[in-house]
């Protein structure tokens, strides 16, 4: 499902397909997320009945192939979904994108056996999963890991913990990057571990800013047995295969920030709309008007080129890595800015949760670091310019 941009316009035209694609997520959200958003985050529930709903809309594998029950859809497509959803719950929208990106892991580098045995429960959402890369001593450093796996007859037995995992505790697979080597990146392996491994278990939930309606803790091996067959691809593979799924995912964590600030300024508009100052609705001061212009000139700016970076991933275009680590910065940043302005906008009223603000200024904030912060992302970029 192609579309196409015009260099010279710079207008992004959606076709039929996908516009229908994104009104099935934008209902479904209305419909079983938004409602709940705000209790979600305040009682800190992980709704994992309302996330397996996502699954027969075929949201548990949007981008897998179709014979192990996937969606088969583009990445453009993916930002499109994940946009739709944020709207109405960034956190919700994220932990989506969390689960499919291991799942496209397991389909790009899994074995037939692997991809038939894990991946239909994947797509179904029967399985919910999450992605366990960062380790208390290493975050951007991710080559530095010291989680160790050491085969022993049919098994590997690893030892280590994975700190700010999502879904740790409610999701039911693990894709874990693990040292089988002392050679830096080349000796890192990838396992897909079950919930219910022997030696694996899950530190309390962390007290944290914002994604309350996601579980955040600890992922703990003490002599985890997983057996051989878990291994993904080849040992040494491991930091290839992280970083390969780290493309899609930071143009997903982008449509949700991206999903989320649209949200604010829509709550923005409606609120200056009703509210009234020194005998005038708010809307009305040029002041105002002045910043509502400038949050929607750079959301339409963030949104034309997370598509175009999301189009060019489709196509593996040779810059496809750059761009979608300059569209998670930039896009990233200007959501976050975006949802701190709508919260400036509605004065106090925009501190009291019940007005959603200030939940959409928590949640997105963490958007600028996770997937790679925003600083490593420039490191990203910076290489690939002198590179060139």
């Amino acid at each position: 499902m192609d579309a196409a941009v015009d260099a010279s316009t710079s207008q992004f035209e959606l076709n039929e397909d996908q516009r229908a694609i994104q009104e099935m997520a934008e209902a479904f959200a209305a419909d079983r997320v938004a409602p709940n958003a705000l209790d979600w985050d305040r009682n800190k529930h992980f709704p994992a009945d309302v996330i397996r709903e996502t699954g027969p809309l075929g949201l548990g594998g949007i981008y897998i192939s179709d014979d192990v029950g996937g969606s088969a859809l583009g990445r453009l497509d993916a930002v499109l979904i994940f946009e739709a959803l944020s709207r109405a719950d960034p956190a919700f929208s994220s932990f989506i994108s969390i689960h499919n990106m291991v799942a496209s892991m397991i389909d790009r580098f899994g074995s037939n056996e692997q991809r038939r045995r894990f991946l239909p429960k994947l797509t179904s959402m029967e399985w919910l999963a999450s992605y366990c890369l960062t380790e208390p001593g290493s975050g951007s450093d991710a080559a530095a890991l010291k989680t160790r796996a050491v085969k022993g007859g049919g098994d590997y037995v690893l030892n280590g913990v994975k700190q700010f995992i999502s879904g740790a505790g409610d999701s039911d697979i693990y894709i874990v990057m693990a040292r089988t080597s002392a050679d830096g990146p080349k000796g890192i392996s990838t396992f897909v571990v079950p919930k219910d491994a022997p030696g694996l278990s899950f530190g309390a939930n962390e007290h944290k800013m914002g994604w309350h309606m996601q579980s955040t803790r600890q992922v703990i091996f003490e002599d985890c047995k997983v057996p051989a067959q878990n291994l993904l691809s080849v040992e040494g593979a491991g930091f290839g295969i992280a970083m390969a799924g780290l493309d899609g995912g930071r143009l997903n964590i982008a449509a949700c920030s991206l999903g989320g600030a649209q949200s604010a300024l829509d709550k923005a508009l409606a609120y200056t709309a009703e509210r009234k100052a020194f005998g005038s609705k708010i809307n009305q001061f040029q002041a105002l008007q002045f910043k509502l212009a400038d949050m929607e000139t750079e959301l339409q700016a963030a949104r034309i080129f997370l598509y175009a970076a999301a189009s060019k991933l489709d196509r593996n275009a040779p810059d496809a890595s750059k761009w979608s680590a300059m569209a998670k910065r930039f896009v990233t940043d200007i959501g976050f800015n975006v949802a701190n302005d709508a919260l400036q906008l509605h004065g106090g009223y925009g501190y009291l949760h019940d007005y959603g603000i200030e939940k959409l200024v928590r949640d997105l904030r963490v958007h600028q670091i996770l997937e790679g912060t925003n600083e490593i992302m420039r490191v990203i970029i910076a290489r690939a310019l002198i590179g060139r």
